[in-house]
């Protein structure tokens, strides 16, 4: 284009803009949010993958020897290369203790400091009486004195112990630790106040008695009790085996170099891990945390895994979004174009002009939004980090400055998707379309949407839920293509109706409705997706919870639930008939999805199948649980057996929470997966492969409250017994996360509807202001609008609950078995929501004005 084309484009686009400043403003609100929702999402998924386990009790070790707490499955999709697939471990994989006595032969070790972590509880290490342990047992993080080194931890009082009998507590500080300590020491019941005081303000002394043990030292970093290398060994029990060992280098030996001689003594020493016989791992820098904290990286890799699912999401409704607003913006000033086209305007200088346009305002809007990103992400995460317990212990999600830098990768990625929508909302100016490749285009999207909702019916899971997902945007962006033609429909329903009862303002409401379906097609698609897309992300977690809650309730006969003892005790209370111990923990299972190989690590419970009777009933369908007797077995889920074709008799294949494989042989198939997981194993198969074997709780039957005094300590855990229903470690993160991330979602399609509601209104006053110019009064004016807004409104309403019905049902029927569920007071919020957005978006543009002037 020639200099003096490109002067007559800017001159164009600039009194373009300012000659529909209000149009745009529309626009610019809608880029803003857009751009504010995806640089926010793109920090947290940066921040996610940045994360990583926090380093403590290694942090003086350069190199740390463990178990991989990954595990792999290599396999070859359909048509593909062979692809790896990883899953992070929950419970602890260990090592052999021979380890630290190859890592002590290495040049430049000074030290090969082997650490165990365990759990000391309060009664049970006290004087072997055998006591039952009752609700509200302290426990206490246990290792060896040996280890404190590796942070180090110092003593601030006292000394180390030399024998069975002494501990030295952590906390001596004055910190948290020594106040928790403090409670234990009061709960043992036997605490000695001889000794002088730590100065932590009333904290453990030295000469105090804690879960059994004399407190001969105090020492800085959190509260432990750190127990003689021999005694530490004997309470870890795992005779053989360690969880890691920590290497301290001599003096002047560089980290990296330590790192390389270590591994190749590991190497050449051909050492396995004692779970799945892996090679063992030598970490380093921020690695050595995940040592530390098994939960940390799992739960990463589940909040990235949300994450990127989301954005799918978020990404597909902002387009939808954009291209609607910035196609309307453009479309109502079709008489523009053509009259630019007829005093000498190229068909090019147009489109060019259109660009400049959208570029300045999508520009401006997106700075301004990936700027209020940032406090947007600050504050979910700050949020996030406030609540004890959300974000799992040890992990660190980081957000270094240069991070931020990714709002304006984000900003130019909306102005690009702006500009694209210019080519094609812009192309060919002043030769209206056909419409025939949309019509088609619309109508392909709507079968493949309702295919998608058929193929989440047969599937379950995770893989029911995208199918489903997939099914609910595919079927609202084939009633974007279709909008005009779906609002003509609907008009030539109510045309009679408006016409005989609404009066002139019912007469204008049809007559303006046959004219411009294409305008009301438009308004109508952001009502039919925040509609479509609130009705399926509440209904579907209300669903599942409704379901999920319904078979905790059934499953659990139990009348009473004890924590901080064994069924094995429970059972010699009076009165008790049954008891079993419930065990939490994790199991991974390789299959594929559509052809690719997936990992999935799924929440298990360990039982006692003796004790099952009238305590907890998985709703059997097929075999028997007491197989679960023996050795080598497991109850599957109706669902996972369907999809695995497992039934009694058969086998399946697990890695078990610490990664070990097995081999298992079908018992019996239950139908409550929902609320008990899809697998239920042994006690005595799950326990030895997790790091805290102690069960969860115990479960017990009794037809009347146990006669005379139970052992001391040993008290119900509440009067009424909790549901049993598993979750997987850090649920509640991912839930809090998607739900912002949802609400975000729905704030923008809420904003759509104004925004293109506001569009429509400014590029409609001069058909009013004519309207009253041949006899309309004001107040028919506003009831013909009244009548379109409530015509949106319904329409929308009704277009969107079917578009969310055909994949909410499918998902509800392959994952429970019955149809979705929405609470009316969430159904009554929905309509009225969209109620008061159409009718903001209708009025607004004519408020404070006399209608048509």
């Amino acid at each position: 284009m020639s200099r003096k084309g490109n002067a007559a484009v800017g001159l164009l686009a600039g009194r373009s803009l300012r000659a529909h400043r209000k149009a745009w403003a529309a626009v610019f609100a809608a880029v803003a949010v857009t751009s504010a929702l995806l640089g926010a999402l793109a920090l947290a998924l940066g921040s996610a993958g940045l994360g990583h386990a926090r380093v403590e009790r290694f942090a003086a070790a350069p190199v740390v020897v463990a178990g991989d707490q990954e595990v792999s499955w290599r396999a070859t999709p359909w048509g593909s290369e062979p692809t790896t697939v990883t899953a992070g471990l929950t419970e602890r994989v260990r090592i052999p203790a021979a380890t630290a006595d190859v890592l002590r032969t290495v040049p430049g070790v000074r030290a090969a400091v082997p650490d165990d972590t365990f759990v000391v509880r309060e009664r049970e290490v006290g004087a072997g009486t055998g006591a039952a342990t009752g609700a509200g047992a302290r426990t206490h993080t246990g290792r060896s004195w040996e280890a404190a080194a590796l942070a180090p931890y110092r003593l601030v009082e006292g000394r180390e112990p030399r024998r069975a009998g002494e501990v030295v507590a952590g906390g001596g500080d004055g910190g948290a630790g020594a106040g928790a300590l403090a409670g234990s020491s009061s709960a043992a019941g036997s605490s000695s106040r001889s000794g002088s005081s730590s100065g932590s303000g009333g904290g453990v002394r030295v000469g105090d008695t804690v879960a059994g043990r004399t407190v001969v030292g105090l020492a800085d970093g959190p509260a432990a009790l750190y127990f003689t290398a021999e005694e530490a060994r004997r309470l870890a029990g795992h005779p053989g085996a360690v969880d890691a060992v920590g290497v301290l280098g001599e003096p002047g030996v560089p980290a990296d170099t330590l790192h390389a001689r270590v591994r190749a003594a590991l190497d050449a020493a051909g050492l396995k891990d004692t779970a799945a016989g892996l090679p063992l791992r030598a970490l380093t820098g921020d690695g050595r945390g995940g040592a530390e904290h098994l939960g940390a990286l799992p739960a990463r890799g589940d909040l990235l895994q949300m994450l990127a699912a989301v954005s799918g999401t978020v990404v597909l409704v902002a387009v939808l979004v954009l291209a609607s607003l910035v196609a309307q913006a453009l479309g109502q000033r079709s008489a523009e174009r053509d009259l630019l086209l007829s005093v000498g305007a190229t068909p090019r200088q147009v489109r060019a002009a259109a660009g400049r346009e959208v570029t300045r305002v999508a520009g401006a809007a997106a700075l301004v939004g990936g700027l209020a990103a940032v406090p947007a992400f600050l504050a979910l995460w700050s949020a996030l980090r406030g609540r004890p317990g959300v974000v799992p212990e040890g992990l660190e999600l980081p957000s270094p400055p240069w991070l931020f830098a990714g709002v304006l990768v984000v900003a130019a990625v909306v102005v690009g998707i702006a500009r694209l929508v210019v080519l094609f909302a812009a192309r060919r100016p002043g030769r209206p379309g056909k419409g025939a490749a949309r019509r088609i285009s619309g109508i392909a999207l709507l079968v493949l949407g309702a295919t998608a909702a058929g193929t989440a019916t047969v599937q379950g899971g995770d893989a029911a839920a995208a199918a489903a997902g997939a099914a609910t945007v595919t079927l609202v962006v084939g009633c974007a293509l279709l909008g005009p033609w779906i609002a003509r429909a609907a008009m030539t329903v109510l045309d009679r109706p408006f016409r005989w009862f609404g009066g002139a303002p019912g007469r204008l409401t049809a007559a303006g409705a046959t004219a411009h379906s294409r305008r009301l097609g438009a308004a109508l698609v952001p009502v039919v997706l925040v509609t479509a897309f609130a009705l399926v992300q509440l209904s579907a977690g209300t669903t599942m919870e409704r379901a999920a809650g319904a078979q905790a309730r059934a499953a659990t006969t139990a009348d009473l639930a004890f924590t901080g003892t064994t069924a094995e005790r429970v059972r010699r209370l009076p009165g008790v008939e049954s008891a079993t111990d419930v065990l939490r923990s994790t199991v991974v299972l390789a299959r594929t999805q559509a052809g690719s190989p997936r990992l999935d690590r799924l929440p298990v419970l360990g039982v006692d199948a003796a004790g099952l009777a009238g305590t907890l009933d998985p709703g059997v369908v097929a075999g028997d649980l007491a197989g679960l007797g023996r050795p080598g077995t497991v109850a599957v889920g109706a669902g996972t057996a369907d999809s695995l074709e497992a039934k009694p008799g058969s086998t399946v294949e697990l890695r078990l929470g610490d990664g070990t494989p097995k081999r298992l042989r079908v018992v019996a198939v239950y139908e409550r997966s929902l609320a008990l997981g899809e697998f239920l194993l042994p006690k005595s198969e799950l326990a030895p492969h997790m790091s805290d074997p102690y069960p969860a709780r115990v479960l017990a039957s009794t037809g009347r409250t146990p006669a005379g005094a139970p052992e001391p300590g040993l008290t119900p855990a509440a009067t009424s017994v909790a549901p049993e229903q598993v979750t997987l470690p850090g649920a509640e993160l991912n839930g809090i996360v998607s739900a912002a991330v949802v609400g975000a979602i729905g704030g923008l399609t809420l904003l759509s509807v104004l925004s293109t509601l506001a569009l429509i209104g400014a590029g409609r006053r001069g058909e009013l202001a004519l309207l009253r110019q041949v006899g309309a009064s004001a107040g028919q004016l506003r009831r013909m609008l009244g009548l379109e807004a409530g015509f949106l409104t319904a329409t929308g309403l009704i277009i969107g609950a079917v578009v969310a019905a055909l994949p909410l049902t499918a998902f509800a029927w392959a994952l429970t078995g019955g149809l979705p569920y929405l609470p009316p007071a969430q159904a009554g919020l929905i309509a009225g929501t969209v109620v008061v957005t159409v009718a903001a978006g209708v009025f607004l543009p004519v408020a404070g004005r006399r209608v048509g002037r």
